[in-house]
């Protein structure tokens, strides 16, 4: 039996949709989704959330979340798998992509850049942390996450004379996501 998405399909959407839109506006900033799907283990609440809210039939999807996963993707979005490096959408709940690899957009379309949803073990907001700079910050804010592997920020700061093109990142975290994207500019402290 799959599992059931939002409570309120439209509703739902809706307030995910405004999230991560929120977050995509203000790098750095932690939203926490309060209608979370049902999805099965590893996707995260809020990554399963987002999938729900952005991707659809249409949508070139890539994710390694395993069979049980994939089964409730397909129920609730119908997406297209593709290989890595062509999908719209990353759903990475196992090791860190090739950022490189993913589809980066081109100069003429950089909104065919991919969106990388990855699982995080927790997120904070100030104190130490990255140091985070670019569209929607004032001065800089500071973004503490755990659970990402060691040459995190180096991929994916060498990715930054792409612009426009490049990937946007949403970190998920239980109920709770951040957007990183790909105008921002993030330097590890020390």
């Amino acid at each position: 039996m799959i599992a059931p998405g939002f409570r309120d399909p439209v509703l739902g959407a809706q307030s995910a949709f405004r999230a991560v839109m929120d977050a995509m506006s203000r790098p750095g900033r932690i939203m926490t989704l309060h209608d979370l799907p049902d999805a099965p283990a590893p996707l995260p609440p809020a990554m399963a959330a987002v999938a729900l809210a952005l991707c659809d039939a249409e949508t070139p999807l890539w994710h390694d979340a395993g069979d049980d996963a994939r089964a409730w993707l397909d129920f609730h979005l119908g997406a297209q798998m593709v290989p890595q490096g062509c999908a719209a959408f990353v759903l990475a709940c196992g090791a860190l992509p090739d950022l490189s690899a993913l589809a980066c957009g081109s100069d003429e379309a950089p909104q065919d850049g991919a969106t990388l949803l990855l699982p995080v073990d927790g997120m904070l907001v100030g104190g130490a942390g990255w140091r985070m700079e670019g569209p929607g910050i004032r001065d800089e804010t500071r973004l503490a996450v755990s659970g990402l592997p060691a040459g995190f920020v180096a991929a994916r700061s060498a990715l930054a004379p792409m612009l426009p093109r490049g990937i946007d990142i949403v970190l998920c975290c239980g109920a709770s996501l951040a957007a990183i994207p790909r105008s921002t500019r993030i330097r590890e402290d020390g």
